[in-house]
């Protein structure tokens, strides 16, 4: 772990915050600790709730970087990752992940309460929906 990417996490955060967005900032480091990109959280500003700093370096990596890099790679963010994000992480290929606050401890930083689930169904209709995912996977 590297306290000094660690802090500039925190500090873009600090950054997205200034800018009206939620205070979330990250960034992926090559495995020499050179800084290759840098986001922050942009939900407000752009209204696009996709926005997260770990997902925008997640797709950055899948695009720019081959896999073999890719695996070298750490990202250095200010809260752990949210489900949403750790999906994209997990396909992304990355090495790592280094965290500063973990879920927990923001819940304890911010009002109680979280986003409502919405309601699901199925499966259904696997006769149908199997066709055109059957052999794809290999």
């Amino acid at each position: 772990m590297n306290d000094e990417l660690l802090r500039r996490a925190i500090a873009l955060a600090a950054e997205a915050r200034k800018a009206g967005d939620p205070p979330f900032g990250s960034l992926l480091a090559a495995a020499d600790g050179t800084i290759l990109a840098e986001e922050r959280n942009a939900t407000v500003s752009e209204r696009d709730i996709s926005l997260h700093p770990e997902l925008k370096l997640a797709v950055w990596a899948a695009r720019e970087l081959t896999p073999e890099v890719a695996a070298t790679t750490t990202m250095y963010t200010s809260c752990e990752p949210c489900g949403m994000c750790t999906g994209a992480l997990a396909r992304s290929g990355l090495g790592r992940v280094v965290y500063a606050l973990s879920g927990e401890q923001l819940g304890t930083l911010k009002p109680t309460g979280s986003f409502p689930e919405v309601p699901t169904e199925g499966p259904a209709l696997f006769d149908e929906a199997r066709i055109p995912v059957e052999g794809y996977y290999g």
